[in-house]
């Protein structure tokens, strides 16, 4: 199992990630987050089982980003959280290695 806290910003939705594989490869999501859209989106990802080859080799094809494309619009596309989502599946799939991603915004 992979555990993943993602602190996506100035809106404080902070949301954590649960990634579990079976046979190295099929992956299942569970996210918590007090966000409502990042909410509506795990419920849609927690009745998926992911193949995790399939996701990477697709990238924003496949059909992990279609459900984010589908679902987060407008200010809301720039989320880190579906990055966190992405990058766990790899780390429990055995296909990244678990390091930290940072993001730092200066103006």
């Amino acid at each position: 199992m992979v555990k993943t806290k993602v602190n996506p910003g100035v809106c404080g939705f902070i949301a954590d990630i649960e990634a579990e594989v079976r046979d190295y490869q099929f992956v299942k999501l569970r996210v918590n987050s007090s966000c409502e859209k990042i909410s509506a989106i795990a419920e849609m990802l927690n009745k998926k089982e992911f193949n995790a080859y399939n996701e990477i080799r697709d990238g924003f094809d496949g059909e992990f980003y279609k459900i984010i494309k589908e679902n987060l619009k407008g200010a809301c596309s720039a989320c880190a959280v579906p990055i966190g989502m992405f990058k766990s599946m790899q780390v429990v799939a055995d296909l990244a290695l678990p390091r930290d991603v940072l993001i730092e915004i200066k103006k």
